[in-house]
């Protein structure tokens, strides 16, 4: 597919409780069709996701939505209402208002992927298939930075620093109060000048959104409520979920090298590299619904269980 877009079907827009929130769900294309749910990562809202859902929704009920803390949906203050478990909460409820019987293909990108791995590893029964981007699960990432340091080679310490040094803004996260004041500051327009320098990504309508400073405020509690006690203590995760990862070779957040040993998680497991950056739904729309078609083609979804 071209990695230019024409608009697509009719985007409608309608509101879904959550757990103690309210959510914006947006929907494009035919709801008899297979349904692939985007979810958006941080700190971006459903709109990172227009080229991409645009050259879906011809084939495809194409459903996104604003997760808790982003765009219209409501803005819990705290850490405590953004751990896993309000997320999946939060997305059984979309999941029952927009595919209430049928399994979706789940496809996330950066946090959205990070909530796809915890969901596909604790209710896999609500999906054909999962496509992640940019979004390793927090535990699979725990257990390979373990791995890499029990043997400390020059290639296994190597790598583990350079993850740790892409990772140097999850620490930061966890500082109180100041990525807030950042962000509110004028951090949208470092984002907007650093995503068109380093990824050649010129804005446009919907992203970023007018929202991101209350959105980036509010989502660090998404780092904050997960983040350290799901690297510093990993649970075992599998699943059985066929999956297919995106794997931007030039990434500046997340290392190509976590996928090593993901296999033994997620044994349905392909691979697609892509020579791109971390925001590839913006820069490289049409690989991402190729390769998304392509996967919910393959595996084909049924019932919903």
């Amino acid at each position: 597919m071209s990695n230019k877009a024409a608009p697509g079907p009719l985007l409608t827009r309608r509101r879904v409780r959550g757990d103690g929130v309210d959510l914006a769900v947006y929907e494009q294309g035919d709801p008899s069709r297979p349904t692939v749910l985007l979810v958006h990562g941080y700190p971006d809202t459903h709109a990172v996701w227009d080229e991409t859902a645009a050259l879906l929704a011809g084939r495809f009920h194409v459903v996104r939505y604003d997760v808790r803390g982003a765009g219209a949906s409501t803005r819990p203050l705290g850490r405590r209402r953004y751990t896993f478990e309000y997320l999946m909460s939060d997305m059984r409820a979309v999941l029952d208002a927009a595919a209430p019987d049928r399994r979706v293909h789940l496809v996330g990108h950066d946090w959205g992927s990070i909530q796809g791995w915890e969901a596909v590893c604790t209710m896999p029964d609500r999906f054909a298939s999962f496509t992640s981007i940019s979004g390793p699960c927090l535990d699979h990432a725990g257990h390979w930075m373990r791995r890499r340091l029990a043997r400390p080679t020059p290639s296994n310490l190597r790598r583990a620093a350079g993850q740790a040094l892409r990772s140097w803004y999850i620490w930061f996260f966890q500082t109180p109060v100041l990525p807030e004041l950042l962000w509110l500051a004028g951090g949208t327009r470092l984002f907007t000048r650093a995503l068109a320098a380093g990824e050649g990504v010129a804005p446009r309508p919907g992203h970023p959104a007018r929202t991101m400073a209350r959105d980036a405020a509010a989502g660090v509690g998404l780092y904050r409520a997960n983040t350290p006690r799901r690297l510093r203590r990993p649970r075992d995760r599998r699943t059985d979920v066929p999956t297919r990862v995106i794997v931007p070779t030039k990434d500046p957040f997340v290392s190509p090298h976590l996928v090593g040993g993901l296999a033994a998680h997620a044994p349905n497991l392909s691979l697609s590299v892509l020579p791109a950056g971390h925001w590839v739904p913006r820069s490289h729309p049409g690989d991402v619904a190729r390769w998304v078609a392509e996967h919910a083609a393959e595996h084909a979804a049924g019932g919903a269980g």
